[in-house]
């Protein structure tokens, strides 16, 4: 079993690794010259990493997993808003594990 003390030690470093990251990123991008071919990888980048977490995970997921992302891809197609997506597929996740699908 995991010592608590490992745990907690576990979980600072990994954030420490997270926040380095992030901060060397935008360090990083402060030397480049954000061009028009750039900003469309930028802008591109997350929508295609998220895609390739999701669609994985969806295909070897049960049925209402597959509700929940379709329902989570109308919303976004509707109102081009990624918050009211995620919080549509999170709900029908959640009520279809309630009703047991």
């Amino acid at each position: 079993m995991v010592h608590e003390t490992a745990a907690i030690f576990a979980i600072v470093l990994l954030a420490l690794v997270t926040a380095g990251t992030r901060l060397a990123g935008v360090w990083i991008m402060s030397y480049v010259a954000i061009s028009p071919r750039i900003e469309a990888f930028l802008k591109y980048m997350a929508a295609s990493v998220l895609i390739s977490i999701v669609v994985p995970a969806t295909l070897a997921a049960t049925p209402r997993m597959w509700f929940a992302v379709g329902a989570a891809g109308l919303v976004m197609i509707a109102t081009r808003n990624a918050l009211s997506a995620m919080v549509t597929g999170a709900v029908v996740a959640a009520l279809g594990k309630a009703l047991a699908m």
